[in-house]
């Protein structure tokens, strides 16, 4: 499919968070399923001035053991911390943040409230070989609630549980997913294209609602792309995908007996395949969520979204949402 506004489909996403959150004149795209995977696109206006996470940001140091250490690069621009951001290394206790942050230009912030994602596991993260994920979707709505709690500890039951559910060794090892099944889970990166000016997106899996990423500017979205399309929701799809029934890779053949008729049957696919997913869309709960704000960067506020079916941070620059992570407390 091409990059278009799906029909049926409003033009403002304002339904699809809460009120204080206003995100009218942002556009979806044309959908794109991989799996039990569906990534809708969003574009819109973009925020200048933030730091890209991949290119702008570095973790320097491990104080300890739940103790990460990130500097912004930038002499000029400040910094947004991805939410549920992690890293990983050979031979090293790998951890993740239970939340966002601002970083001015230049400096450096110690999260004290890290998590370690790899149970029993020896070493300190350094400077080298970093590359880093976005905590699975099944894990983020109780890291959130963890977010200034110490304890390098704290997420080792929730990943072991995540671990069984997934038919894994019980244990608080997050590299038996991240790290294990990295080649099956990479292929949602190739499988799934962002589109030009792409600066956001709505996942769902199996159909439903998994989680709304938006991003300052689409520089800023190509980098945090992959931990959120392999890992973030990634994982959960993987674990979705339904095993085939006999029969099930053949797809009925299309009636038509002409080119003329083929595209018509075609047409009519696109159309009924679209309007559901537009369904989907304009399901996307919002509930009763409420925004508590965490801390301020000149203009900019970082606030936490708490509701029964939602939650995530937002960043906002007095009504315009600046970043966003939101996502579904319950994916099944």
């Amino acid at each position: 499919m091409t990059t278009t506004d799906m029909p049926g489909t409003p033009g403002s996403l304002e339904p699809l968070v809460p009120g204080p959150v206003d995100l009218t004149g942002y556009r979806l795209g044309a959908p794109q399923q991989a799996g039990a995977l569906t990534m809708i696109p969003i574009t819109g206006p973009a925020y200048p001035g933030i730091v890209p996470p991949r290119s702008g940001l570095k973790l320097t140091q491990v104080a300890g053991y739940g103790r990460v250490e990130l500097r912004n690069g930038s002499p000029d621009g400040v910094a947004i911390v991805p939410l549920h951001i992690g890293y990983i290394q050979d031979a090293a206790q790998n951890h993740a943040l239970c939340r966002s942050a601002f970083l001015a230009p230049g400096a450096a912030v110690m999260f004290d409230d890290a998590c370690c994602v790899q149970e029993s596991q020896g070493g300190y993260l350094t400077e080298r070989d970093q590359w880093f994920f976005v905590l699975p979707v099944e894990l983020r709505a109780r890291a959130l609630e963890l977010r200034g709690v110490h304890g390098y500890s704290k997420l080792w039951n929730d990943i072991g549980n995540l671990n069984a559910r997934y038919g894994l060794p019980r244990r608080g090892h997050l590299e038996q997913v991240l790290s294990r099944k990295r080649a099956v889970l990479t292929q949602f990166q190739s499988r799934l294209e962002p589109q030009p000016g792409q600066l956001g997106a709505l996942f769902f899996i199996g159909g439903r609602f998994a989680g709304l990423e938006l991003a300052p500017d689409p520089v800023y979205f190509a980098e945090v792309w992959m931990a959120l399309v392999c890992f973030a929701y990634g994982a959960a799809a993987w674990h979705a995908e339904p095993q085939p029934a006999p029969g099930d890779l053949t797809p009925a053949p299309y009636e038509a007996a002409d080119l003329a008729s083929l595209r018509a049957e075609l047409a009519r696919d696109r159309a009924a395949r679209t309007s559901e997913i537009a369904g989907w869309a304009a399901a996307v709960p919002a509930g009763d969520a409420r925004l508590q704000e965490e801390e301020r960067y000149l203009g900019l506020r970082l606030s936490t979204v708490t509701g029964a079916e939602l939650a995530g941070q937002v960043v906002t620059d007095g009504d315009r949402p600046v970043y966003a992570s939101l996502f579904a407390r319950s994916i099944t």
